[in-house]
């Protein structure tokens, strides 16, 4: 990944940049479109894309065994996901989910997440991803356990 600030890939709100590369990415899932994806204008729609992120970053958390850290007494789940569309997308055909870690915080972890075609090296559409950790009984937000969050400011250096 270019780490480079000059260039870098702006690390804002997916709504107000710029669309990300491939090459922004080291993590992809693949995921087949379906004819039931498109809507009545003919693309996919909008509300396919958080279920494709979804997707995407379970695959990416079992892909780095990172999702058995978050296991006993805790758990995440999505607190908010934003996406922004820059060209349609349509069944049938595949996509790449291209994931990367974000903003590491305290109890949150924000995943970007970018839709490919196979015809195009800019997102289709980009957005964000966020867990937080919370303890299963309560419910209530903790601290990401220790070995997770190493694990994943790994995955960022390594970017």
């Amino acid at each position: 990944m270019n780490t480079d600030p000059r260039t870098a890939p702006e690390r804002t709100p997916a709504a107000k940049s710029k669309p990300w590369l491939k090459t922004d990415f080291s993590f992809f899932e693949t995921i087949t479109l379906r004819w039931a994806d498109n809507d009545a204008y003919g693309h996919i729609n909008n509300a396919h894309y958080y279920s494709f992120f979804d997707t995407a970053v379970d695959a990416f958390l079992l892909h780095h065994a990172l999702r058995q850290l978050i296991t006993g007494h805790y758990q995440t789940l999505v607190v908010a996901s934003e996406c922004r569309y820059f060209s349609q997308v349509s069944a049938p055909g595949t996509i790449r989910v291209g994931v990367r870690p974000g903003r590491l915080g305290r109890s949150s972890t924000t995943y970007e997440v970018a839709v490919f075609t196979d015809d195009s090296n800019e997102a289709a559409a980009q957005g964000l991803f966020v867990h937080v950790c919370v303890e299963k009984q309560s419910q209530r937000p903790t601290e990401t356990p220790k070995n997770f969050r190493e694990a994943l400011q790994g995955l960022v250096a390594g970017q």
